[in-house]
């Protein structure tokens, strides 16, 4: 082994990155290369009367002007969206086949011309007009027709679930907590927008697509299509960022592709700022009801949480609200309940931390407020109620950790002697306070066979390739890092390829399981192609290594050792046998999703606020967290992402909301400057614990993930300090200064 895992390894591709020689699907340079703009409708509900685009079609560089009439029927839009490997679109509806209007912003033209700023001006020429109807876009103007759905989250889950007696629970416990918590829509927002390059050449078509899953794309513009898949390549080698709203397989993909075909050119599609709020999903707008029951020292009887949101007119969709809440603590009783409202949206998606972000906010918000109640000390009420198996079934944790965070985490913040009174402490101006939550998200096993393939050259290099991408997370890296220590050889010795679907198949690394799912196939790919030479030399009468035990040998930087001695190198090996490479596929078959272990990653975050009293305005100051997410492989990339959760849970708490405006049925902050996210300034101190576990469940190397888990209970950790700073608790997200001025004191 070269000993690569766990190192603090720069990123490999970060050179690329920072001299601007990385070439994203947007920067593609193609010859005859054309752009496309889509029109988007500016009305929530009814029917395109009419479309005039005569003034568009006269436009100076303007190659077609393209409508439902010009656009052929789509083969069939795929009824269960799925990441499995199978077809994965956004919503089950593809705009641009009828006249019928379901969101605003929905596709009902596209403009295709020589130039970007033609294609422009082209569309702001098209003339659409509408027979408008009445329109549903808030859960105010649903709420008496919810309804409640059999599966969510793209039918991955359970619309309800129960265990125990709750109502007892609930009537039995000496202490109570029962609030309500509301939500404000959220969009992703990440700097490169949708953008997708589609070539055609002959009946066989490529696109150059920025998304998260080359082959989810492969399949579901197949199917759209009518396409064999083998006829489709897809690539994507540099992400700007996705959050989630890249995972799903979004119509504009499949418009360019047709786009493309009509014209027949290259043609490039890049969506607005402002329609990214209606072309990729978003996290909807939701209202979270949670009641507890609890004994007086502290222990929980009963939990109760409902959730209530905006889905579109044609799916079911919810985030999964009492997943992690439903395990993390060992109520006896527990009931969880979605409803829905059937809104003229389009369908929400996942945006990061999806159901747990907001999901545990409401929990471990409650739970500061029955800490409170019943007087005892946060981490230590979540310490008397850990689970030490999933309460839902019964079986035990494949790894756990969730103590030892709330523990190393409250030492390293410096929870201890903490007053737990609130609005006491006071430096100047500003009230301070501190708050923590748990954090915990689920270990998802919900992709098909992972594969990857490992070429070692009798040089001592490597080549590794697998069709998985890098969409920011550190993905390349980590993959690199877990080539070289399954080869033996060092980082500088494997090359990673990646990003093209016609590589060997990988799923899309969504749900923080990209590094558990996709390393396990490299890994055993690398090792596969190692034992191979491991034991043509312990079986070569040649061989220094001859007749060693091949399970004593080690390899560092390409050279063979026995324990008992006796080395070579792949080199000497492989010139002796006349071999110029050797390959090998390494595949890994994820445990089936009724595997008898609980499966959760689990975190302790922790945060201290500054209140103006005044002008109620909030300022993190420092954030902690402390993590058991199985093995690191890098712990400098898991910093990076854990931290970017840790501020984005932040940000959630404080800043970020969507608006609707109910008149028009349109959202009102379609821009990064009215949309609000933080700036650099905006950003504490954010310290942050690794804790190994092992897990022998989660794979070969024993990972669990990063990506989301820094998000979840980072939000409730900034709520729970402002409420600890000012006494005032504020159940709706994001908190805001007019949330709390009318609840604080005049200033001493």
């Amino acid at each position: 082994m070269s000993g690569s895992i766990g190192r603090e390894v720069p990123r490999v591709d970060g050179r690329e990155k920072v001299t601007g020689t990385a070439r994203y699907s947007g920067e593609i340079a193609l010859p005859g290369l054309a752009h496309a703009r889509i029109v988007g409708a500016r009305v929530a509900a009814g029917r395109v009367a009419s479309i005039d685009t005569a003034a568009a079609e006269r436009a100076a560089g303007v190659a077609a002007v393209l409508t439902r009439r010009d656009l052929p029927a789509v083969a069939r839009v795929p009824l269960v969206p799925s990441l499995m490997g199978g077809p994965a679109p956004g919503e089950t509806f593809f705009p641009m086949q009828d006249d019928a209007v379901h969101y605003a912003g929905q596709p009902v033209a596209i403009v295709v011309a020589d130039g970007l700023e033609q294609a422009q001006h082209g569309a702001s020429l098209v003339r659409v007009e509408y027979d408008e109807a009445p329109s549903v876009t808030v859960i105010e103007q649903g709420r008496a027709d919810a309804y409640e759905p059999e599966k969510i989250f793209g039918g991955f889950m359970p619309a309800q679930l129960s265990r125990g007696d709750v109502e007892g629970g609930l009537a039995a416990a000496e202490a109570r907590v029962d609030t309500v918590f509301r939500f404000a829509a959220n969009h992703h927002n990440a700097l490169e927008p949708l953008t997708t390059t589609a070539v055609w050449d002959g009946d066989r078509l490529t696109l150059y697509d920025s998304c998260q899953g080359i082959k989810a794309v492969q399949l579901t513009v197949a199917a759209l299509l009518g396409m064999s898949p083998s006829k489709i390549r897809v690539l994507t080698r540099f992400v700007g960022g996705a959050f989630g709203s890249k995972a799903m397989v979004w119509p504009h993909v499949t418009l360019a592709a047709l786009a493309a075909r009509h014209v027949g050119r290259p043609v490039r599609l890049t969506a607005t700022r402002e329609q990214m709020f209606t072309s990729c999903g978003h996290r909807e707008e939701q209202e979270q009801h949670i009641a507890l029951g609890a004994r007086r020292d502290g222990t929980l009887t009963a939990i109760r949480h409902r959730k209530i949101s905006v889905t579109s007119p044609f799916d079911d969709w919810a985030e999964p609200a009492f997943g992690a809440s439903s395990q993390v603590y060992a109520s006896p009783a527990f009931e969880g309940a979605h409803r829905l409202v059937r809104g003229n949206t389009m369908t929400p998606t996942f945006t990061r931390g999806p159901g747990e972000s907001a999901g545990m906010f409401s929990l471990e918000c409650a739970l500061d407020e029955l800490a409170y109640e019943i007087g005892i000390d946060p981490v230590e009420l979540r310490l008397r109620n850990a689970a030490d198996a999933d309460p839902n079934t019964g079986h035990p944790w494949s790894s756990g950790g969730l103590a030892e965070c709330l523990r190393r985490g409250a030492e390293r913040f410096g929870w201890a002697g903490r007053d737990p009174a609130p609005g006491v402490r006071r430096e100047g101006d500003w009230l301070i306070g501190t708050g923590m939550a748990t954090a915990a998200y689920p270990v998802a096993f919900f992709m098909r066979t992972q594969r990857a393939r490992a070429r070692l050259y009798s040089d001592c290099t490597a080549v590794v390739s697998t069709a998985a991408q890098e969409f920011g997370t550190g993905m390349t890296t980590v993959l690199t890092q877990v080539a070289a220590d399954g080869l033996g050889l060092g980082l500088g010795g494997v090359r990673l390829e990646y990003g093209d679907t016609d590589m060997p198949t990988a799923g899309s690394p969504v749900g923080s399981n990209g590094a558990m799912m996709v390393s396990a196939a490299v890994h055993n790919a690398a090792v596969a192609v190692r034992d191979r030479l491991v034991a043509a030399a312990t079986a070569d009468p040649d061989s220094p290594l001859h007749g060693a035990d091949p399970g004593t040998v080690t390899v560092e930087g390409g050279r063979m050792a026995a324990a008992g001695g006796g080395a070579e190198t792949y080199r000497d090996l492989m010139e002796r046998h006349l071999m110029n490479d050797a390959e090998a596929i390494g595949s890994w078959d994820p445990p089936p999703l009724s595997t008898p272990y609980g499966l959760l990653t689990f975190g302790a975050q922790f945060a201290e606020v500054a209140v103006d009293a005044e002008l109620g305005l909030v300022r993190v100051r420092r954030m902690t967290g402390a993590f058991a997410p199985g093995r690191v492989l890098n712990p400098l990339t898991a910093r990076s992402q854990l931290m970017g959760g840790m501020l984005w849970g932040m940000s959630q708490a404080l800043l970020e909301a969507t608006r609707m405006d109910t008149g028009l049925g349109r959202w009102a902050n379609t821009s990064l400057g009215d949309y609000l996210v933080p700036v650099n300034a905006d950003a504490p101190d954010v310290d942050i614990e690794l804790i190994e576990v092992d897990d022998p469940v989660t794979g070969p190397l024993g990972v669990k993930g990063v990506g989301e888990i820094g998000q979840v209970g980072s939000g409730a950790a900034v709520a729970n300090a402002v409420f600890h700073a000012t006494g005032v608790r504020v159940r709706e997200r994001p908190i805001t200064a007019e949330h709390l001025l009318g609840g604080l004191k005049d200033p001493v």
